[in-house]
């Protein structure tokens, strides 16, 4: 199906242009959301009369979106979640989270916005991708650890997911010694 585009959608085109996509993607998406119409002779006179309406609109929520941008720019934010000694967290952090975590900051982000592939599920710091709009995308971090105080550990640049790193033992310096008697009988039943 041909649609001529009502604004930039990346890996599409441009507003204006006309492009042919798959029927599905047109009727379930474009058209419903009011992305694109049905290129034909009708559509395109509209879209001809109404064009500086609409790149004037493009051109404001564009304007807002880089506000917001200027402002979460270079930002980092710290996710405390519950994970083991090898920094699996018990759970994941997905879109929806980055939402919560952004709302709570004050920055109303829509969760199709965020471009997280995988949920993370790991502790660290990971980079997340924010459309803001279609021709304004930024990255923040997120600190993801089992504490605030293991998230500035992680910050100035540490590795958590050791025991020497958690809980300050360095693993191999351990001996077998350091943890059984020597002296002590093989056999307990005899002392009972």
């Amino acid at each position: 199906m041909e649609v001529i585009l009502l604004e930039r959608i990346s890996k599409l085109g441009q507003m204006g242009e006309v492009v042919k996509v798959r029927d599905g993607f047109a009727r379930n998406y474009l058209l419903p959301l009011g992305k694109a119409l049905r290129a034909n002779a009708a559509n395109k006179a509209r879209f001809e009369s109404e064009r500086a309406t609409l790149e004037a609109r493009n051109l404001e929520r564009k304007s807002e979106a880089q506000k917001v941008a200027d402002v979460l720019a270079g930002k980092s934010f710290i996710v405390v979640r519950s994970a083991g000694e090898t920094g699996q967290l018990y759970g994941s952090v997905a879109a929806r989270d980055v939402v919560e975590i952004l709302a709570a900051e004050g920055f109303n982000i829509g969760r199709n916005q965020v471009h997280l592939n995988t949920p993370i599920k790991a502790i660290g710091l990971h980079d997340v991708a924010i459309a803001l709009h279609a021709e304004v995308e930024i990255t923040v971090e997120l600190n993801v650890a089992r504490s605030a105080e293991e998230a500035e550990r992680q910050a100035k640049g540490e590795t958590l997911t050791s025991a020497d790193a958690i809980y300050g033992v360095d693993e191999d310096a351990l001996r077998p010694e350091d943890f059984f008697d020597p002296e002590a009988d093989g056999n307990a039943e005899d002392e009972a």
